[in-house]
């Protein structure tokens, strides 16, 4: 299969793992009326789908590599598209809770293995920008998430929003299974095949784990906001469920695309005159979506709020190819999958896994307005993690 087949599958599917992740956020004023929850109750549905993802994406990472990857990736997808069908079905809380947690199992299964598989069939100087090009379906696939999910949750009810979404995987993982081959892995001699104590040897690997580390804090503050933005607006900006999501998948899909391409390309253009072009594009992206956030969160004028919100959200998606491609230059091929899996959980861990549910409990205490402006604060110590991580290329431990 040549490069750009094999991109578009994996593009598509990547797509609907947003859109089928993301679905969910649009819709928690609804759940929130119908079941009767509490903020708190509605972050743990976020943070149930995360620590699943996180727990499952070792264990599928170290099988991966060691066996063809397009048939986990084929599965993974089946998977997480009958779990989201299957939240439609959700009789109360409790199954709603599972049906999360096993739609975890199934993306787990796609992301960790998706962009080493991608990265291997271009060259290093267009990895970055082949990686953020396939990045873009996060922002595109959460805009569409919460579009059509405020808009059907809004007009049909939130369980024919979880319904819609569900369909689609299921014929995109048909077609990975047939059409997909791991090359590499048919190749692959006995000796190279790697053993479990590889992660021991990943988590020594400090340009790698430090890339991780930093990648955490961005996943903190995209976790955050992604599950609560929506209400954010709704709550504060006095738009209802419909537009509310409209409104921040917008934001999301022009902001989040934009930041995301531009990244890849600086990534790549500036990886000609420094090896630590990866690290400043991360670190200045972190740096530069703190002004306009704190901005828009204190500002009284809505347009001045969402302008400020587009520019953070830019700055936020400005390493999703960086990050990739480095993590990808860090790591030897027949380990990637193990690599990916790892930082999976690390990311998750530390990040999105925590973050809705601690946004939820500071916004019963203090309000939402206090605890979005605490989660973008993550973004320091990200700063500290890209410094410490890009000072290996001083100490002449080059990690590309």
């Amino acid at each position: 299969m040549n490069a750009k087949k094999l991109f578009w599958i994996l593009f598509l599917l990547n797509l609907f793992n947003y859109i089928d992740r993301q679905v969910l956020y649009s819709v928690f004023p609804l759940l929130q009326a119908e079941l009767r929850l509490n903020d708190m109750h509605l972050g743990a549905l976020a943070s149930a789908f995360m620590l699943v993802y996180m727990f499952y994406a070792p264990f599928v990472g170290y099988f991966a590599d060691r066996t063809p990857r397009q048939k986990w990736i084929g599965a993974s997808a089946l998977i997480w598209s009958a779990a989201t069908l299957a939240c439609s079905a959700a009789k109360g809380y409790i199954s709603l809770l599972f049906t999360r947690g096993l739609i975890g199992v199934g993306e787990a299964g796609f992301t960790t293995l998706a962009q080493p598989f991608l990265a291997e069939h271009f060259p290093k100087t267009k990895r970055a920008t082949a990686l953020a090009c396939f990045g873009l379906a996060l922002p595109a696939g959460s805009a569409l998430g919460y579009l059509l999910g405020g808009l059907i949750g809004q007009h049909w009810g939130w369980r024919i929003a979880f319904m819609l979404a569900g369909i689609p995987g299921l014929f995109l993982g048909f077609l990975a299974f047939t059409q997909l081959q791991d090359k590499q892995r048919l190749s692959q001699k006995p000796a190279e095949i790697p053993h479990f104590k590889e992660y021991f040897a990943l988590l020594k690997n400090r340009p790698f784990l430090f890339i991780c580390l930093a990648h955490a804090m961005i996943t903190f503050i995209i976790g955050g906001l992604s599950a609560w933005m929506p209400t954010y607006l709704h709550r504060y900006l006095q738009m209802d469920v419909a537009r509310a999501g409209a409104v921040f998948g917008m934001l999301v899909v022009l902001c989040g695309a934009a930041g995301t391409y531009l990244g890849g390309k600086l990534g790549d253009k500036m990886l000609f005159f420094s090896p630590k072009a990866y690290f400043w594009v991360i670190g200045l992206a972190l740096a530069g979506l703190l002004p306009p956030a704190w901005i828009g969160i204190h500002t009284g004028s809505v347009i001045c709020a969402l302008i400020c919100f587009g520019l953070a959200i830019t700055c936020l998606f400005l390493p999703t190819g960086p990050v990739a491609a480095a993590l990808v230059a860090a790591t030897r091929a027949p380990v990637r999958s193990m690599a990916f899996a790892v930082n999976i959980f690390i990311i998750h861990a530390l990040g999105d896994a925590l973050s809705p549910v601690l946004i939820g409990q500071v916004s019963d205490a203090c309000g939402l307005k206090a605890a979005v402006l605490l989660c973008c604060l993550a973004a320091v110590p990200g700063i500290v993690f890209t410094w410490i991580a890009s000072s290996y290329e001083r100490r002449g431990t080059n990690p590309f």
